[in-house]
């Protein structure tokens, strides 16, 4: 983790790059990353949105793209009818900041994938930014894992949908547990009993969350 904390801070003094808001990040932000919307696109809808307008241009997937919310280090962007994109500066030292990224496709049951980037927008390692929890964690404490009946509902949780949010207001990331709402009706009420009804909540710390 040291060495990370080492070499984001020397990229970003040889780079020279200054600490940002999250609107400019989010203008200079190479367009691969939301093959949507250009760069220039992403300037009008800053623009947009500043000035109190509505915040919604159409992308180049002939679908419509809206800045929904935007303050100095928070972004979400409703990329496509089923898709958004948030974006979170989070602080190391010396002010010194990191991107998080958070892309969320709903089709049909919200799926996220995280990302971390220097503010030159250079990929960091996610493992070391973020441990998630195993899908263990969502299951209560108190389950009885004998039973037959354990043992049917776990069968059916074959696959891992996990929807990440980012607060605008903190430095918290919420990691919700969506494997449940892709089964039908009886399968989903031979599960729910054995799950807990909380999300899993992370902190920043620093260098990661926790």
């Amino acid at each position: 983790m040291k060495r990370l904390i080492l070499s984001i801070l020397l990229c970003t003094f040889i780079s020279g790059i200054k600490a940002q808001d999250i609107d400019a990040l989010f203008a200079a932000m190479p367009d691969m990353y939301i093959p949507q919307l250009e760069s220039a696109w992403r300037k009008d809808l800053i623009d947009l949105y500043n000035s109190g307008k509505e915040a919604q241009l159409k992308n180049t997937m002939n679908g419509v793209s809206s800045l929904k919310k935007l303050t100095s280090d928070y972004l979400l962007l409703q990329t496509t009818e089923r898709s958004t994109v948030e974006m979170k500066l989070l602080p190391l030292v010396n002010k010194t900041n990191i991107i998080c990224v958070v892309t969320t496709v709903d089709g049909p049951v919200s799926d996220s994938r995280i990302a971390f980037y220097t503010t030159d927008w250079q990929p960091l390692d996610t493992e070391d930014l973020l441990t998630p929890v195993s899908p263990e964690w969502f299951i209560r404490e108190d389950a009885d894992k004998d039973s037959e009946a354990y043992r049917n509902a776990v069968a059916l949780l074959d696959m891992n949908l996990i929807k990440y949010t980012l607060s605008p207001d903190n430095l918290t990331l919420t990691e919700t547990y969506m494997t449940p709402l892709y089964l039908n009706k009886s399968d989903r009420e031979k599960v729910t009993p054995f799950l807990k009804t909380i999300p899993k909540v992370y902190t920043w710390e620093k260098s990661h969350f926790k």
